[in-house]
């Protein structure tokens, strides 16, 4: 290993003789590049929970985290039928609600459905159908065959409502992270 980098930094000090300047200017370029990949690495989960707020982080085997948006609701972005979905986590929701347009987007037929439940909304009283979902996965965590209420109303997102987080043994906000215990 000795002779190889003796031989490399033989042939990297012949290539920029008489430009030092330049060759130093390269190597500082290229250091910098590496800590800053190991910082981006090292500081990924902050990151990520910065720069992708509805994304759960795995912060253990059994435990996601998730940043508090800008407007203080958590949002989580969710594979439901492995198609991508935001719900807002609602703890004064009591089921978990799709709106039309995403019930669509993961393959329910709104033709199909029969509303014959009701909700009391913030909006008012809205119609829900029940129907299940295939797949319903979370940073990981994937749970079959979820129960879930379809609204006939006009909802902006999708609910995420204690149904769903009594799968947990435990959820807690901590400053403005909820974490969610499996």
């Amino acid at each position: 290993m000795a002779i190889f980098g003796l031989v490399i930094g033989s042939y990297i000090l012949k290539s920029y003789r008489g430009r030092m300047g330049t060759m130093v200017q390269q190597a500082l370029i290229w250091v910098l590049i590496f800590l800053a990949a190991v910082i981006i690495y090292g500081f990924k989960e902050q990151l990520q929970s910065q720069l992708f707020p509805s994304q759960g982080v795995m912060v253990s085997d059994d435990t996601i985290s998730i940043s508090r948006a800008r407007d203080g609701h958590f949002y989580a972005d969710i594979l439901v039928n492995n198609v991508r979905i935001e719900f807002v986590i609602d703890t004064g929701a009591s089921e978990i609600f799709l709106s039309s347009q995403d019930a669509q987007k993961v393959g329910i037929a709104l033709e199909t459905l029969i509303y014959r439940g009701t909700a009391d909304t913030a909006n008012g009283e809205v119609r829900t159908a029940r129907t299940t979902l295939k797949t319903l996965e979370f940073s990981g965590i994937v749970d079959k065959n979820v129960r879930v209420l379809v609204s006939e109303g006009q909802m902006s997102v999708s609910l995420l409502g204690m149904t769903y987080l009594r799968l947990f043994e435990r959820f807690e906000i901590i400053d403005d992270k909820l974490f969610l215990h499996r």
